[in-house]
């Protein structure tokens, strides 16, 4: 297992806190700096992280995972300087990060 496995796993799971601390809903990013800003950084570092990812690791995933995605939507956040939109910022965070939370969570069960 790739050593930036833990990591990622770590950082998905981490997600939650920004989500669970500011509310469950879209009018509280929209209108939260601050709450954009975390979650963005998250998303940026889970698609940092992925990248570190072995390919054979995501060659054997990529029936599950789409790594690509992942690793373009950290080049959105990371370029976007600021201009990115909230709402694409939500539905990861809400749609695409609990999917892949629990495809972490059962990979990390596989190496214990």
């Amino acid at each position: 297992m790739p050593s930036a496995w833990n990591t990622s796993g770590t950082i998905v799971l981490r997600l939650k806190r920004p989500i669970l601390r500011y509310g469950k809903s879209f009018e509280a990013i929209d209108s939260d700096p601050d709450y954009q800003r975390s979650v963005s950084f998250c998303i940026l570092q889970i698609g940092e992280l992925s990248g570190k990812l072995s390919d054979a690791f995501r060659a054997d995933t990529a029936g599950r995972i789409q790594w690509g995605p992942i690793k373009g939507m950290r080049n959105l956040v990371a370029h976007s300087y600021g201009s990115m939109s909230r709402d694409i910022i939500w539905e990861t965070a809400t749609t695409d990060i609990p999917v892949l939370k629990a495809f972490c969570n059962e990979q990390l069960e596989k190496f214990k």
